[in-house]
């Protein structure tokens, strides 16, 4: 039997509601995130959106920090800080600040995309440089600024050396996973939204994984979109939720998350219904058993160390009930 007790996790892009406000989205990621906490979730992520009316998930650091404030023992972090918007110092010292704060709690995961359109990429962006190039050196700096005091340079995050903060290499490409090999750290790859060059990532961060200071073997987690229900029905009606939330990426329309519908044939096209199909192809989604099944079937094939969930369902209870369902696959109940 292939292992599928394997910890999980949850990424969330804090979206907004139809019917919701800001707040109240904010609201619902701190209510998700204690209620993971209980069912016994390895980390929370927060993600970084900007010029995104939909979503609040725009001050990454401010939201990791208001989460752990209303939690007790998760570890809160970034899925992910992009790098390319912002001075490593700056992220060493609001991380280093947290850490103080909620010691072993706090985790970086960092991108190199911007996270936005590039008319806001530019709003944002540190330098005109096109800091993307500089991303490597930007993620060892930040291990330099996190790490012992007596390797400091001139120039110092406090609060922040020595507080160790551990980084992950996010990705949605080949790219990515070069680098996480080369540094010898951990890799996240985003297959909820990009599964095209999973099964080519995977395979390079493993044979090229150089062991480090911080891992000794690969460590690959992958995030996969996941709806889990009592039903496959009541799943798949479910799903729609995030389908019409990946035909907002598709259409670039800008609408809060929509509850389910009866028929999607009557929202999409043939030919954005292809595409919403592509991109969201990496869903576990059905009952408890459908889904035991789908899991199995994954790890079989590429044997990932870790699951990171993300779920877009409307009705926060419902949603809820995903997370439990997945935490009691991997638990073997």
């Amino acid at each position: 039997m292939t292992n599928i007790h394997i910890p999980v996790s949850v990424l969330n892009l804090a979206p907004i509601r139809e019917g919701q406000d800001s707040k109240q989205a904010i609201e619902a990621m701190v209510d998700l995130a204690q209620a993971v906490e209980k069912m016994g979730y390895k980390r929370y992520w927060i993600a970084e959106h900007h010029n995104t009316p939909t979503l609040v998930s725009s001050a990454t650091a401010i939201l990791i920090k208001h989460t752990l404030e209303h939690t007790n023992e998760i570890s809160v972090g970034s899925g992910g800080i992009m790098l390319p918007n912002h001075s490593p110092l700056v992220v060493a010292e609001q991380f280093g600040t947290m850490a103080t704060i909620y010691p072993g709690r706090v985790e970086l995961g960092l991108g190199r995309a911007p996270g936005t359109d590039m008319m806001t990429a530019n709003a944002l962006r540190r330098s005109k440089n096109d800091s993307v190039f500089t991303f490597p050196d930007d993620v060892k700096a930040l291990q330099t600024y996190f790490g012992p005091e007596d390797q400091q340079g001139y120039v110092r995050a406090y609060p922040g050396a020595g507080t160790n903060i551990p980084i992950y290499i996010l990705g949605s490409s080949t790219d990515s996973a070069y680098l996480a090999a080369s540094l010898g750290l951990p890799y996240v790859f985003a297959s909820h939204f990009a599964p095209r060059y999973m099964e080519d990532a995977i395979s390079i961060y493993r044979s090229r994984f150089q062991p480090s200071e911080y891992l000794d073997q690969p460590y690959m987690m992958v995030c996969l979109n996941v709806v889990a229900a009592e039903t496959d029905e009541e799943a798949s009606f479910l799903s729609t939720t995030m389908r019409q939330f990946s035909l907002n990426v598709v259409r670039g329309s800008r609408m809060p998350l929509q509850p389910p519908v009866e028929n999607m044939e009557q929202i999409w096209t043939p030919m954005e219904k292809e595409m919403v199909m592509s991109m969201s192809r990496m869903t576990m989604l059905g009952s408890k058993e459908t889904v035991r099944e789908q899991l199995s079937a994954f790890q079989e094939k590429y044997n990932v160390d870790e699951l990171m969930a993300v779920t877009y369902i409307y009705d926060v209870e419902k949603q809820k009930r995903s997370y439990e369902i997945l935490k009691e696959i991997v638990d073997g109940k």
